[in-house]
């Protein structure tokens, strides 16, 4: 596969930080193409109007952030809109729909325009519905006529969504109004508040006809009319992700069961079809999916969710409601070294290739792993760091640099996430005691 110079500094600066790459992912995808045949299935509902759930279970290390975002960039090339949203208890709690939509908003991206695409989408939105205008004989010149038109337009298209939320529509024709007025902090106003944003000037509120902020029970009408602006501006649809939900087992109860019921609420209404255009991914831990502390909590979605692991996962059904990642083992993670290193040296001096053969690849996998007590399903991270941030670099800047010469493995509990260190726990080191 042919890569631009930029996409490969890209992926390879990412993983010199220890980063999951923002692009590019496709060419580090080991072991996903046994899932590529559905999710492009379900893709293509999306694209055509249906809407999808899909959970996506996995320990700690296993690719969920990964994989979603290489469904991502599956779906931004097909021209759906994309957003991941990261659940936490404080920033983005689940059973807040209001700030989930919020998030959703600031992350707002498309294969045009980075985070936040929303004013971008919206323009767009509003020069189709000026071309529309126009073409059904409305003279250019004539200004009333045209934005008679136009707002005549808007509330034919946003008329389904008016009926649950109808100040989204009021945003829109404030936000038109306010940038053909020239004034541009009135539409920036207008623009925040239809993106869930608290505490604009009251000032922008007015000029739309809007009040307060946006609630709980209006985020989903606001999801609605988002879903139909995007479709309307050539994108059929919007990948959603909400990823690290297995964070609702470590809050109260209370937040906790409503978070679930927030969550079930989704499932619902994407099942009814009142989401035409989206696909929802949700990402989690099995222990939330099987766990007293998470799905099971609420027997309704626990039911929605279910689904038979009890096979060998090669057997495992990539159509169903929740799929499962299994990791990596000694086999994938050198495999994905090998991915990098080609990659790394379609850049580099010829030599990289040859220093840092398989057989090395191999060996720094196993000494990586090792260092984690075994557990391969954490090491990918640490791995790609230490084979291009302290192997290929030396071996392309230095020509007498030999890796297995020059070169000790070392990982240091300051340069880990909380879960590598506790896969160096001592207490997982059996001992022979007298």
């Amino acid at each position: 596969m042919k890569v631009s110079e930029r996409r490969r500094r890209e992926v390879i600066d990412a993983l010199r930080r220890g980063t999951v790459p923002s692009a590019g992912l496709d060419l580090l995808a080991v072991g996903l193409d046994r899932f590529a045949a559905a999710l492009d299935a379900e893709l293509d509902t999306a694209e055509q109007g249906g809407s999808v759930f899909k959970a996506v279970r996995g320990e700690y290390g296993a690719g969920k952030t990964f994989f979603a975002r290489w469904l991502a960039e599956r779906a931004k090339r097909r021209g759906l809109a994309v957003a991941e949203v990261q659940i936490s208890e404080t920033e983005t709690p689940l059973h807040r729909l209001e700030t989930v939509y919020r998030r959703l908003c600031e992350n707002l991206a498309t294969a045009e325009f980075p985070p936040s695409a929303l004013r971008s989408v919206v323009d767009a939105w509003l020069y189709t519905l000026e071309e529309d205008s126009l073409a059904s004989g409305i003279d250019e010149s004539d200004t009333a006529a045209l934005d008679a038109a136009v707002a005549k337009l808007l509330d034919k298209r946003l008329a389904e969504v008016s009926r649950s939320a109808p100040t989204f529509a009021a945003a829109l024709r404030g936000y038109r109004a306010a940038v053909a007025a020239g004034d541009p902090a009135t539409a920036e106003g207008v623009l925040a508040w239809l993106g869930g944003q608290p505490h604009v000037a009251a000032s922008a509120k007015r000029a739309a006809g809007v009040r307060g902020d946006l609630d709980h029970f209006g985020a989903l009408g606001f999801l609605q009319g988002l879903l139909t602006v995007l479709r309307d501006s050539g994108h059929p649809g919007l990948l959603l992700v909400l990823d690290e939900v297995e964070t609702l087992q470590r809050v109260r109860a209370d937040v906790r069961d409503k978070a679930l019921n927030a969550l079930r609420q989704l499932v619902d209404e994407v099942d009814s079809g009142r989401f035409p255009g989206l696909y929802v991914l949700v990402t989690g831990t099995p222990a939330f999916f099987e766990g007293p502390q998470g799905v099971q909590r609420l027997a309704p979605l626990a039911a929605r969710l279910a689904t038979d692991f009890t096979t060998e996962p090669r057997f495992d059904n990539p159509r169903a409601v929740q799929i499962r990642l299994p990791g990596f083992g000694i086999e994938g993670l050198v495999e994905l070294g090998a991915r990098v290193r080609d990659l790394y040296a379609a850049g580099a001096a010829a030599r990289v290739a040859e220093v840092v053969d398989d057989g090395y690849i191999a060996e720094l996998a196993r000494a990586v792993a090792g260092s984690l007590g075994g557990k391969v399903g954490v090491a990918p991270r640490v791995f790609l760091k230490k084979l291009v941030g302290d192997v290929l670099d030396r071996v392309d800047q230095f020509p007498d640099f030999d890796p297995r010469v020059h070169y000790q493995l070392t990982v240091a509990a300051g340069e880990l996430n909380e879960v590598e260190r506790n896969a160096m726990n001592p207490d997982d080191i059996s001992l022979d005691l007298p």
